[in-house]
């Protein structure tokens, strides 16, 4: 199948930036890194940005400023002391956290610095109590070989986790206390990407040397990807909150699209020649137009007292309602831009619609003087609100006619994007003070990287020669992170084969059918132990499994013993048999040894798992033939 667009002629350049949780204590004070939704005490705080040290402010600090939120933090004492609100010092950081962040740099080729520095990154969304992030480089140049050539990796970075947030409102917003702190590592890679599979093969990579190390944590939230994106003559957008491996490729088709797009819309527009100081900032009332209007927006603003302003943009007539990504269009960036002040926005495109008539089109177009080629845009609201809520698609409408704006976005589940802030600009990072600098020996720089783990794909050979399993199998069970389990149980004595089957085949197989994550590793060695100890068959497993789901607090060897599971003796299997056997003589008298899948059927039933298949098989198989 044909690419959509010829990467290497657009001049794509995608660079990865890689968070995941460590699996250790906080990184600035000694409590556990674990979720709780336990609340025992609330506070509130506002946040404003300042200068960094060069005297300039953040753009995006001050973007959060302007919503004017005040943010509500709740928390538990065993989760959050009083660092974590602030009111105290940092201690640290967690040297174990430290070392893992090593054991990665290494991992991924990288060199590791001499002395690691704390700094404070400013960030004002009240995800950080205190208004900033505390990070530090721990190893630099670091790389991945990829079929599309050799990908480098900057900076690998220590950094503390910001707040979760429980509720988000207009002038209010509600974080959790307990994921502020979390140990993350933050992995740069440079715009060496360009290709979106090769994105995701770096992605995968990298992934693997953080899940090597076994000490990362798993599951929704605890890691994040986000994408840097541009194209020869576009701009460089971040993409935050990129979750799934498998969506890599397409977020990134899907921007390389939307710039594209952006491209030929700012093509468009100077072909009209509409330059950006021809979009002023001219609000038109037109609040008379819809008194009567069948907009139910509309009028519901217009009955509470407020207003209906429109601005004109030259030129754009065609072009807002121009599509840039599958179901958004330039309209769609502008109403995300005026979010902050309004729930949504109306243009000349999508009009007459939404209960608003073409009477009512051609009244606006009329009163603001429209050419053929000129569009404009309404907002419904208080008027202050509105002005400011068309300030905003006036500055996108600017931009349009520049070309693809730099700014950051978030990844939608459709593999769109959307509009969050403007780009981080440089000036948000200063020293911190509060945590010496840490001096690393040149000693325990070499007793870690001797001792890395394998990587995953190393594994992966490893299992198959070495045990003589399927690679699709020996794959699945380090995906899965079963790989620990997995050698334990064949240091208990159990055949490699029978161990990859039973952890991927029968125990994968049941979780359809019950919460198999309730079944702990403890209890899946007990059942091997049983197995090995001539307790229970093979066969046993489904149903000991299935148990435990239910039972998660009772051992391995109740649920066999309660469902009957413990293997019977050979003389006892025989005399089961026997009955099945005398229950279809007839059978067995007419067909002969076609008689067998059917005998073998009911015995089993019968014996459910308190018998070794092999056993039952060469004795329905003998009987068959003493009667044939």
């Amino acid at each position: 199948m044909a690419e959509k667009f010829d990467y290497r002629e657009l001049g794509l350049k995608v660079g990865l930036e890689i968070h995941r949780q460590l699996d250790t204590k906080k990184l600035f004070s000694p409590v556990p890194s674990e979720l709780n939704d336990g609340v025992e005490f609330r506070f509130q705080r506002r946040l404003r940005p300042t200068m960094s040290e060069i005297g300039e402010i953040d753009p995006a600090a001050l973007e959060e400023f302007k919503k004017g939120r005040t943010y509500i933090y709740e928390g538990n004492h065993r989760l959050a002391d009083l660092v974590y609100i602030d009111e105290e010092p940092p201690r640290g950081p967690d040297m174990e956290a430290l070392e893992v962040s090593l054991q990665i740099a290494y991992l991924l080729n990288a060199k590791p610095v001499d002395e690691v520095h704390f700094m404070r990154k400013i960030v004002i969304d009240g995800s950080n109590v205190s208004g900033f992030q505390r990070t530090a480089i721990v190893a630099m140049d670091g790389r991945v070989d990829t079929p599309w050539g050799s990908v480098g990796i900057p900076t690998i970075c220590l950094e503390e986790d910001a707040c979760r947030i429980v509720e988000r409102g207009e002038k209010e917003v509600i974080y959790r206390l307990d994921r502020l702190g979390i140990p993350l590592v933050e992995i740069a890679t440079t715009p060496d990407i360009h290709h979106p599979e090769q994105a995701k093969v770096v992605a995968k990579y990298i992934g693997d040397a953080l899940r090597a190390t076994r000490k990362v944590k798993r599951g929704l939230g605890t890691i994040r990807q986000d994408l840097n994106v541009s194209i020869k003559g576009g701009a460089r957008v971040e993409i935050k909150g990129v979750q799934e491996l498998d969506m890599i490729p397409l977020i990134v088709e899907r921007e390389v699209e939307r710039q594209v797009n952006l491209l030929k819309i700012r093509d468009e527009l100077r072909e009209r020649g509409v330059k950006p100081g021809d979009i002023e900032e001219g609000f038109y009332d037109v609040t008379e137009i819809f008194q009567n209007t069948g907009s139910k927006i509309i009028a519901r603003t217009v009955k509470k007292g407020g207003k209906v302003l429109a601005v004109k943009l030259p030129g754009f007539r065609g072009l807002i309602g121009r599509e840039i990504q599958p179901g958004r269009r330039l309209g769609t960036e502008m109403a995300d831009r005026a979010k902050k002040y309004v729930k949504g926005i109306f243009h000349i495109d999508e009009l007459p619609n939404y209960g608003i008539t073409e009477l009512e089109v051609n009244a606006v177009i009329e009163k603001l003087g429209l050419g053929e080629e000129d569009a404009f845009v309404l907002v419904a609201a208080e008027e202050e609100t509105a002005r400011n809520a068309l300030r905003e698609v006036l500055q996108r409408a600017r931009e349009a006619i520049e070309g693809v704006p730099e700014e950051t976005r978030r990844a939608l589940p459709d593999g769109n994007t959307q509009y969050m802030r403007p780009l981080p600009g440089k000036a948000r990072m200063y020293p911190e003070t509060d945590i010496p600098s840490i001096f690393l020996p040149p000693e325990e720089k070499e007793r870690i990287r001797s001792a890395l783990p394998e990587l995953p794909q190393e594994k992966v050979e490893r299992y198959v020669k070495e045990y003589g399993i399927d690679r699709s199998l020996a794959e699945t069970i380090i995906n899965d992170e079963r790989d620990e389990l997995f050698e334990e149980i064949i240091g208990l004595g159990a055949k490699p084969s029978l161990v990859a089957s039973i952890l991927i085949v029968v125990l994968k197989g049941l979780k359809k059918e019950a919460p198999i994550d309730r079944i702990t590793d403890g209890h899946i060695k007990e059942a091997f132990q049983l197995y090995l100890d001539g307790k229970i068959a093979k066969e046993a497993f489904e149903e000991i499994f299935l148990g435990l789901a239910e039972h998660p607090e009772k051992t391995a060897a109740q649920i066999a013993e309660e469902k009957g599971l413990t293997l019977l003796s050979e003389e006892e299997t025989e005399r089961i048999i026997d009955e099945v056997i005398q229950a279809n003589i007839d059978v067995i008298r007419a067909k002969g040894m076609g008689a067998m899948g059917m005998i073998m059927g009911r015995a089993m039933a019968k014996l459910r798992g308190r018998a070794d298949g092999k056993l039952v098989s060469s004795l329905v198989r003998k009987k068959i033939q003493e009667l044939s």
